[in-house]
């Protein structure tokens, strides 16, 4: 169900963090750069923050789709 008005950029950026490296299991990111989705992504998955995160571990690069409402909706 979403919210009338969707997370801060600040929220978004802090939820990214709390998510695992897919390949290594680690919570340590060299970088992570949080941008509004784009009008495509929104309409089919309802991303409004779109991140980006390079592990601090493995450097492994993944992407978040995080909706309205804070819930990652994909991960890759």
């Amino acid at each position: 169900m979403a919210t009338d008005a969707p997370i801060p950029r600040e929220r978004a950026e802090r939820i990214a963090r709390a998510h695992a490296c897919l390949r290594c299991k680690e919570y340590t990111y060299r970088k992570v750069a949080v941008k509004p989705s784009t009008p495509a992504l929104h309409e089919a998955l309802g991303e409004v923050w779109h991140a980006v995160l390079v592990c601090g571990v493995c450097g492994t690069t993944q992407e978040l789709g995080i909706d309205a409402d804070g819930d990652v909706v994909y991960a890759g």
